[in-house]
């Protein structure tokens, strides 16, 4: 169906995008999976091209455009590619939003202009073991003090599951400040932790059954200085700070959601119209007619859906309940439209050389991270009053 959400300005930066994935990241994927990662000279490049620093003011060597569809088109290059890119995604729209509202112009001065160029990696530590989706239960502390170099919080506790952890210069640590036995909420505090300050350590990089090109890990803070002059945006204040970018943070898993499913429908079509059974291309049977065809119209109505939603966002007007039902949808549709198309490679969809593996893999995180199908339930029923 014909989309009407993009501008001849974002069809500029689909060219650009388009050309840096098919120069630079199509023929180094291989490589790149095997070792966990996209290397730095990568998102350097991305930098030097404007591609990371779209939303930065352009006194710190960005762009000073906020809109989201840079970030959409930018997804959807990639998928259509058949790879990703590494931990971009993450830092650009979980990431990147924290530092736009929250740092102070000092902060500012010292981090944006890495962060345009590329030479700043970033990662943002929720998770804790145990804690899982329940991010009021965090127990990582950060407790206030002064000494002869000026005030600062020593920060203990431990981290999982951190998207890009292993290569982050700076990490947003949400720790808890303060404790209020009425409210459970508050009292957290997002904290910067920089690469090489004493007492942080990254553990293990975790093994995952996709989604290889980007790291994941455990980090460990034990009695960790970290200057008071890193605190992002207000002390005890973080909870509301969560809340403010989730909405976009299930958007963009719905992005990819979306643009992932469509090029599984593109990969399928090409190989039954390739492969042969009983003599017949398999793009010949109806059951394949009939299944890729089903496949198509629900990733249609999911772009619908999602389109509608972007539009909502760059106007500041998407809820919280709409952004939980568009990921829903989408995550759900995802993961049918991926089985449906993988059944059509018969036996060599279950081989990891095909990308519908990679694909297939993939896709199953995307009903986990950024709220389970099951949460996104639960904010859809709140919002019918149930």
């Amino acid at each position: 169906m014909r989309r009407d959400l993009f501008t001849e300005d974002h069809e500029a930066f689909r060219e650009l995008s388009r050309d840096f994935v098919e120069k630079e990241v199509v023929p180094n994927y291989p490589q790149w999976e095997q070792g966990g990662r996209m290397p730095r000279e990568v998102f350097e490049r991305m930098g030097t091209l404007g591609m990371l620093g779209v939303a930065i003011p352009e006194q710190y060597g960005g762009g000073g455009v906020s809109d989201y569809r840079y970030n959409v088109v930018l997804q959807e290059e990639a998928a259509r590619a058949l790879v990703t890119l590494s931990t971009v995604r993450t830092q650009l729209e979980v990431i990147l939003p924290y530092f736009l509202h929250y740092a102070n112009d000092e902060q500012r001065a010292r981090w944006f202009p890495g962060l345009a160029a590329g030479t700043l990696l970033t990662a943002i530590a929720m998770t804790e073991p145990g804690t899982g989706s329940d991010l009021a239960g965090m127990r990582t502390t950060a407790v206030r003090g002064v000494d002869s170099e000026g005030p600062h919080y020593i920060v203990n506790g431990a981290k999982t599951f951190i998207t890009g952890g292993m290569q982050a210069d700076l990490v947003i640590v949400v720790a808890r400040t303060s404790t209020d036995p009425d409210n459970r909420r508050a009292g957290l505090t997002l904290l910067v932790v920089e690469d090489g300050m004493d007492g942080f350590t990254r553990g293990r990089e975790l093994q995952k059954m996709g989604c290889k090109v980007q790291d994941t890990a455990e980090l460990s803070f034990v009695d960790v200085r970290v200057p008071a002059a890193n605190v992002l945006g207000d002390v005890d204040e973080a909870f509301g700070y969560l809340g403010h970018n989730l909405a976009q943070e299930r958007l963009t898993v719905a992005v990819g959601s979306v643009a992932q499913a469509r090029s599984a429908i593109a990969a399928a079509i090409d190989y039954t119209q390739h492969r042969t059974a009983f003599g017949t291309p398999v793009a010949s049977f109806q059951n394949t007619k009939f299944e890729l065809a089903a496949c198509s119209t629900e990733v249609e109505a999911a772009q619908a859906m999602l389109d509608r939603a972007v539009a909502l966002h760059v106007d500041g007007e998407l809820s919280g309940a709409d952004a939980a039902r568009v990921k829903l949808f989408c995550t759900e549709m995802q993961q049918r439209v991926v089985d449906r198309c993988l059944q059509l490679f018969g036996g060599y969809g279950y081989m990891m050389e095909y990308p519908i593996a990679r694909l297939y893999t993939d896709a199953r995180v995307a009903r986990i991270y950024a709220g389970t199908s099951e949460v996104m339930k639960v904010i859809i029923a709140k919002s019918l009053g149930l």
